[in-house]
């Protein structure tokens, strides 16, 4: 399936503890985007969205506002070949 990606998005600002990634699994799931989120040590958020280009650009798109109650400062995308996730789901 060539209209497939995948991005790797990590995260900062105030996005541990504000439903950041809550927010970003239920909006994946309603896009249909694959994939994980979880919270990293430094305080950032990493997540990986796999699925159809549009929806997996409009989720990289979205980290940059968040959940109501996130302050993003920064978002790095980078965009690899999909591995196949099936699912979304928050990571500990």
């Amino acid at each position: 399936m060539a209209d497939r990606t995948r991005a790797h998005v990590f995260v900062s600002g105030k996005v541990q503890g504000v439903f950041y990634r809550a927010t970003t699994r239920d909006r994946a799931r309603d896009a249909g985007v694959d994939g994980w989120v979880r919270n990293l040590d430094d305080g950032r958020v990493e997540a990986v969205f796999e699925g159809p280009a549009s929806a997996v650009e409009s989720m990289a798109e979205w980290c940059h506002e968040g959940s109501a109650r996130a302050r993003v400062d920064d978002v790095e995308v980078t965009y690899e070949d999909p591995e196949g996730l099936d699912g979304f789901e928050v990571r500990r």
